[in-house]
């Protein structure tokens, strides 16, 4: 595994984290956020996209890649847009 690879699982477990702080705001559950995590993780377990595998870093844990995966696209086009931006500067 080269640092390339390492920087870029950094940046997609921090956006990750970052979402799932989103579902607790404010002192309440936010139900939208939610929602769009559940879809999005349908979404990712349908097409089996996982990222870890696109940069080169296979999780061990089965399904662990599709799951993060699926929380980080909950977040849209545009966070996704910049991951990637962020990853291919790398």
């Amino acid at each position: 595994m080269d640092i390339g690879t390492i920087i870029a699982v950094a940046i997609v477990s921090e956006a990750v984290w970052e979402t799932l702080k989103m579902v607790w705001e404010k002192g309440k559950v936010q139900v939208d956020r939610i929602g769009a995590i559940v879809v999005s993780l349908v979404i990712a377990f349908g097409a089996g996209i996982d990222l870890f595998e696109v940069v080169g870093a296979p999780l061990g844990i089965p399904f662990l890649g599709i799951v993060l995966t699926g929380i980080l696209i909950s977040r849209g086009a545009n966070v996704v847009h910049d991951i990637f931006s962020r990853i291919r500067t790398t």
